[in-house]
Formats: C-alpha cells, structure tokens, sequence
C-alpha cells in the first residue's frame, strides 16, 4: 500500500503541472503581429506592385502634356558638289502636343486611377493574409507546445506507474499482466510524445516564416471581440471588404475602357512645331496643327470596344461572385467560431469532470478498490480533456480573428498594431502629376526610392 500511495500522490503531483501551463513573460499576440507586419516580404511586394501601378497614373497624365524631343544629323558627301559643303550639319528640336483627341487621354488617366484605388485593396487584403497567417502560426505554436508539455507529464506519469507496477509485482500485490499494461501504456504514451514534438518543431517552422523569427515563451490569448450579428456582419463585409472594394474599381476602371475605346474613333488634333539650325547657322521655324483619325482599320477598333464590353461584363460578373462568397466566408467563420465557443466550454466541463474522476479513481486506489489500468484509463482520460481544453480554446481565438478577416478588419489600424502603417497615398500623391527628374517633386522622389531601397 505504501508503494501505492507513493506512486498515486506523483501522479497527482506530475498532473497538475501538466494542467496549468507557466508561460515566460516574453512575447504576445500583438508582438508577433508587428514583427510580421514590419517585416513581411509578402507586404513589401505588393506595396512596390502599389507604387507601380502609382506610376501608370504619371504615364497617363504624360501622354496629355507636350512632348519635346531633339535630333542632330553629320553627313558627309563625297564627291564635293559645286558650291556644297562636303559636311554638312543640322539640330533640330521637335515638339507636339495633343490638344484634341475626344477624351482619350482623360479617360485613360480616370481608369488608371481606378486601377489604382483596387490596387491599394489588394494590398489590404494581404495585410489581412499576412495577420492572419501569424495569428494561425502563433495559436499553434502555444497548442502544440502545450500538447508537448502534457505528452511529457504523461510519459512521467506512467513511467512512475509502471515502475509502481513492477515493485508491487515482485512483491506479490499484481500480476504480470498489469506490468505488461502499464509498459504497453509507456510505449504508447512515448510515440505520442514523438509526434508531438515533431507537430511543435513545424509549427515552430511556420512561425518563422509568417512572423520573420522563432517564437519566444507565447502568452495566453483571449478571442478577439465580435458583437454584430451574422447580418450585421454580412453587410458590413459586402460594403468594406477589400476584395468587394477591388472588383468595385475594376468594373469602373472597365467601363472608363469602354469609353476609351470609342474615343478612338474619333479624330484627334495635334499641335506641332520645330525650330533648326545648320553648320551656317541659319535657322527654320515650323508650327502647324495635325488633324487626322481613322477611316478604315480592319475593323480593330470596333473588336476593342466589343473586347472591352466583355472585360466589364466579366468584372460585373465578377462582383457578383465576390458578394456571394464574402458571405458564405462570414458565414463559415461565424458558425466556426460559435462551435469554438461551445466546444471550449465543453471541453472546460470535461477537463473539470475528468479532474475529480482522477481524483476519485485514486483515492480508491490507495484503498486498494481500484487496479493500475483504472489509474491509467483516468489519468488517459483527464489527459485527453487537457489536451481538447486547450485545443478548443486555441480554436476559439483562430475563429475570432478569422471572422474579423472575413469582414475586412484584420489590419494592423483596426487592431491598433503599434507599427508605423503604410500611407498608399504618399508615393502617389508625389507622382501624380508626371513629375520629371530635374522637379522639386522628382527630387523628393529619388529620396523615397532610395529610403525604401535602404
């Protein structure tokens, strides 16, 4: 009996610090959201493919602005004509600038910036796939490491047992058999440790990748908070979410194409003119206006706007999808995290029940009214409850902020991130205008591109 109670009170011991896990004041949720944020490759791609876009804006605003160009020619004659020069030599500057063309060009600059207002969600959208990815990644750091340090206490558990097992068998109290079950349990209990730790040295590895560094001791996190109703929820994302906001601009942006490509039926003007000098320094001076458009092209021009009525009836089409499947995400993540609720109380009640069986189970051991497999089983079964308390309550947190995803508010403003957010407006505003390299604004934007390349 003495080895009994010895055995039963390390139990004991070895299952409460399996139920309550001690966690280093190191690193929280919002930590490893920042570290992601400032450092995510994935943002710092898109927000160049942003600055680009930024720059078919200045292209567009260019082709409305003159255009000035230079030329000189050498040329050598031989033989030497009578009276002429046997080299002779001209320069000549160009220029022209468009000063009717039916709207095209406005136009052009109007679809632009459409396409850069759905550019600028797209890099919202990724905000939100880069949090998330590190809030997954963290949660399942905290459960798989978690899981570890309760497959470890199991392994001590029962190798406490078994040896209890083979003390009271060499005394005569058990039988042979309840040495091989208790060995069987140890082996069991060592490969589910095993895969355990292989389960935490990936999630750890994913860690690494979605937030830019090894995780340290992770706090406990609480679910993120949600009041509205799933209707309430629908309609807040078919309004705000990044993807329906992106498919918005592009159903503009084609239409604006449409308009484009009808314009280009029509005549254009052109105002031109030039100024040379040759070797004798004589000087020309030439102005005029060009008019001039289409007549016939094959039909080219009316296969464009047929092609461009496509492109905005399958962006509307689009759009339809989008709205559909916004929902039906909503939709998900609020069922999700309403089965994460329940089930984390549940598993609360399990882990509390399965806690007093344990407790019971060996009390009646110690009076020898219970054998070592009842021992086993309860301690199995508290362990299993463990294991789905803190499973559950890692699932609850996901469901939280996947349902915030859904309705376009994981973004480091929304959460109030301590980091220093991505201003989409800034290059834009300094390129709008189609600055060139020798302005005050080109200047201010050689800085820029220097300090992001830094």
């Amino acid at each position: 009996m003495k080895i009994i109670r010895k055995s039963i009170s390390a139990i004991a011991v070895m299952v409460s610090l399996g139920a309550t896990t001690v966690t280093a004041s190191a690193e929280t949720l919002a930590d490893a959201l920042v570290y992601a944020y400032e450092h995510s490759g994935l943002l710092d791609q898109n927000r160049a493919l942003l600055r680009a876009a930024d720059e078919d804006v200045a292209q567009a605003v260019a082709a409305t602005l003159p255009i000035i160009n230079w030329s000189s020619t050498v040329t050598a004659t031989s033989p030497q004509a009578p009276g002429g020069d046997l080299i002779a030599a001209n320069a000549r500057i160009s220029g022209e600038l468009v000063i009717f063309d039916a709207g095209a060009n406005q136009l052009a600059i109007d679809s632009q910036k459409e396409l850069v207002l759905g550019t600028r969600q797209a890099l919202r959208n990724v905000e939100q796939q880069v949090l998330f990815r590190a809030i997954e990644a963290y949660m399942n750091v905290r459960r798989d490491s978690e899981f570890v340090a309760l497959r470890r206490n199991n392994v001590r558990l029962i190798t406490q047992e078994f040896r209890a097992a083979q003390d009271r068998f060499e005394v005569g109290e058990v039988t042979r058999t309840d040495v091989s079950l208790a060995e069987a349990r140890l082996a069991s209990a060592r490969s589910l440790l095993a895969s355990a730790e292989g389960a935490l040295a990936r999630s750890i590895e994913e860690f690494r990748v979605a937030v830019g560094r090894r995780p340290n001791a992770l706090r406990p996190v609480t679910p993120a908070p949600v009041s509205r109703s799933i209707a309430d929820a629908k309609a807040f994302a078919v309004r705000n979410h990044p993807n329906i906001l992106e498919v918005q601009h592009s159903v503009t942006a084609a239409e604006l194409n449409i308009r484009r490509a009808e314009a280009a039926m029509q005549p254009t003007a052109r105002l031109t003119g030039s100024i040379g000098i040759d070797q004798d320094t004589n000087v020309g001076r030439q102005i005029g206006i060009t008019v001039g458009g289409p007549i016939y092209q094959g039909g080219r021009l009316s296969s464009q706007v047929r092609q461009f009525m496509a492109r905005r009836d399958a962006a509307r089409a689009s759009l339809h999808i989008t709205r559909h499947n916004l929902e039906q995400q909503v939709g998900n993540a609020y069922a999700f995290l309403e089965v994460a609720r329940a089930s984390r109380q549940a598993s609360d009640q399990q882990a509390r029940a399965a806690t007093v069986a344990f407790r019971g189970v060996r009390e009646e051991a110690t009076l020898g009214a219970r054998t070592t497999l009842d021992v086993l089983n309860a301690e199995q079964e508290l362990l299993d409850a463990q294991a789905n308390q803190i499973s559950a309550q890692a699932d609850e947190v996901i469901a939280s902020y996947s349902l915030l995803s859904a309705m376009g508010l994981l973004t480091a403003q929304h959460l109030h991130l301590p980091v220093q957010q991505y201003d989409p407006t800034g290059y834009y505003n300094l390129v709008k205008d189609a600055p060139t390299i020798t302005s005050e604004q080109g200047a201010a934007l050689d800085r820029v591109l220097r300090a992001i390349g830094d």
